[in-house]
């Protein structure tokens, strides 16, 4: 057979990056990662609001025609023979819910002149929490004339999600609401843009992101119906006309790459464009998952993903971030769980804590410090943490929940806490695992992905002996973007050069290292009643029905800073 590729391309929170992939070897050709150059690390901030993260559209852009550029170089240098002309599809991956107002014609708002500047008009990163008070009146108005709406997304609505965004920009920018004909989701942007289709209520949605974060469900009739929304404000129930109505699972083609974007790329104009999807649920993809297996994305945060057939039953599971159809995978359940800060929160106590004693670059401290930590015995320290420096995503959902590290002396050192913030993220993990499985979704075997899972040995070992579990590792260094080639092969399909479905490109493509991690039965005894005293702080701080409930603490101390002059 001739050789034929795909295109994969992995948004990301700080930079983008691409991987072209060889279909019938799955060999990686190449690859080229693109920084965000706009604000911090490409995230625009307000150092008056610690809860808003934004970031500039024209970022995903330029980031669109330096990767794949850089990648067709990259494999033009590794095979000379490389013809992009046999690139058969492209998929993409992006963070979420991060969400973009737009006009009537598709456009990002702040790429007009009257609102470049104007944060409001910016897109709304995932990690942006300046919702969080129309989180929780969602929530409260869902409890009382639409629970099922909050069934299928864990009972609690996020300040992290497509609706409370959108109410908040209505209450604290209504002139930019008002210019917004209408709002998108980055996944499903950037399909669009390269389609180019630019009708608003025509461009296909993914049901991952419509689904995890829109409640969007076809049970009750797609998004949620006019009175929910007009009782939040009439401006969502009028809003909800100019959104959209049906939402597709990624194995779907969004369209085909139109002749103006496919001159500016140097590929074919014509071939398949795959229906976006968040990083994780790609990532999902890209790492092999199927039942049973609990894929979990080791990044800036994490998300865990598990799939469930639609065939077999499956209880609503309170505190997930969602239980949607086809979200993950073409009939099942997607499952999804997670992490608000891991490599967020380690890169905080690097950059603000840890001394230079430790090393002159943040690199040379976190390697400094992972020897030093790596003999401690679990509890050896004194120390324990919660994981909370960016609120809590599951199972509590709760943004205003904030960090704790408990048990430091004069003699503490800045190892001794780093390991206990590791420890405190394999506790919360898991905290998802025992939730998971008291609602009848069995974890058999963990898989990971990402930076951290490959470049640090005792934080895997840790989480291995916290979890009891072995922890796998995904053989691509770029899973994520491994899974987005994966569905363009499937959106191609075999008549283009593609696969005729998901198992089968998963089949061809993915593959697990040789490395894995086993726990030490000593050291998992160990952390037994560690675990016990982390789940007494996690239910203390987190809920209001615990005995001894301090879950007041941390929103008293936002509360007393917000008013601080």
């Amino acid at each position: 057979m001739p050789p034929r590729y795909a295109l994969g391309l992995d948004y990301g929170t700080n930079s983008c990056r691409s991987l072209l992939v060889d279909l019938a070897s799955g060999e990686e050709l190449g690859s080229a990662v693109f920084p965000y150059p706009s604000g911090s690390s490409g995230i625009l901030l307000d150092p008056a609001n610690p809860h808003l993260a934004r970031q500039n559209p024209q970022d995903y852009l330029d980031g669109l025609t330096a990767t794949i550029r850089g990648a067709l170089d990259q494999a033009r240098f590794r095979l000379p023979s490389f013809d992009p002309a046999a690139i058969v599809g492209i998929g993409i991956d992006t963070t979420g819910s991060t969400v973009i107002p737009i006009d009537a014609h598709g456009t990002p708002l702040a790429l007009l002149p009257p609102f470049q500047n104007n944060l409001a008009a910016a897109v709304w990163l995932w990690r942006d929490h300046t919702a969080h008070a129309e989180a929780a009146e969602i929530t409260a108005l869902a409890a009382r004339i639409r629970p099922h709406y909050l069934a299928k997304c864990g009972g609690t609505y996020s300040s992290e999600w497509f609706w409370s965004k959108v109410l908040h920009l209505q209450r604290t920018a209504p002139d930019v609401f008002a210019a917004a004909h209408s709002f998108i989701e980055h996944c499903d942007y950037l399909p669009a843009v390269l389609c180019g289709l630019t009708d608003p209520l025509t461009i296909p949605r993914s049901i991952c992101a419509a689904g995890h974060k829109a409640l969007f469900n076809p049970a009750w009739g797609g998004l949620p119906d006019a009175e929910f929304l007009a009782q939040l404000d009439p401006a969502l129930a009028d809003l909800r006309g100019r959104l959209y109505s049906s939402a597709l699972s990624s194995d779907q083609p969004a369209g085909q790459l139109c002749p103006a974007w496919a001159a500016t790329l140097g590929l074919r104009p014509g071939i398949a464009v795959a229906v976006g999807a968040f990083d994780a649920h790609m990532g999902a993809v890209g790492a092999g998952i199927q039942p049973g297996t609990l894929v979990k994305i080791l990044g800036t945060s994490t998300c865990d993903l598990m799939i469930h057939p639609t065939d077999q039953p499956l209880a609503d599971i309170p505190g997930l971030c969602g239980i949607v159809d086809g979200s993950i995978l073409p009939g099942h359940y997607g499952l999804e769980a997670g992490q608000s800060a891991v490599g967020d929160l380690f890169l905080w106590f690097v950059n603000h804590l840890v001394p230079d004693s430790y090393g002159a670059t943040p690199d040379a401290k976190f390697q400094a410090m992972e020897a030093a930590l790596a003999p401690l015995r679990p509890g050896q320290s004194g120390l324990l943490a919660l994981d909370w420096n960016n609120g809590n995503r599951t199972i509590l959902t709760d943004a205003r929940l904030t960090g704790l590290i408990l048990g430091q002396t004069l003699h503490t050192s800045a190892h001794e806490i780093y390991r206990a913030l590791i420890e405190a993220t394999a506790f919360g993990a898991l905290t998802i695992i025992q939730r998971l499985e008291a609602y009848g979704v069995p974890v058999r075997e963990v898989v990971t992905t990402g930076g951290l899972a490959v470049k640090n040995a005792a934080l895997m070992q840790i989480y291995a002996d916290v979890l009891g579990r072995p922890i796998k590792i995904s053989r691509s260094d770029q899973t994520c973007a491994l899974g987005a080639a994966l569905f363009a092969s499937v959106a191609a399909g075999s008549a283009h050069g593609g696969y005729d479905s998901v198992p089968q490109a998963q089949a061809a493509l993915c593959a697990l290292r040789d490395t894995v991690y086993h726990p030490d039965p000593a050291n998992h005894a160990r952390y037994a009643p560690l675990y016990a005293l982390y789940r007494q702080l996690h239910d203390a701080f987190g809920t209001s029905q615990a005995p001894t409930s301090l879950a007041h603490v941390m929103k008293q101390l936002l509360d007393l800073r917000d008013a601080a002059p």
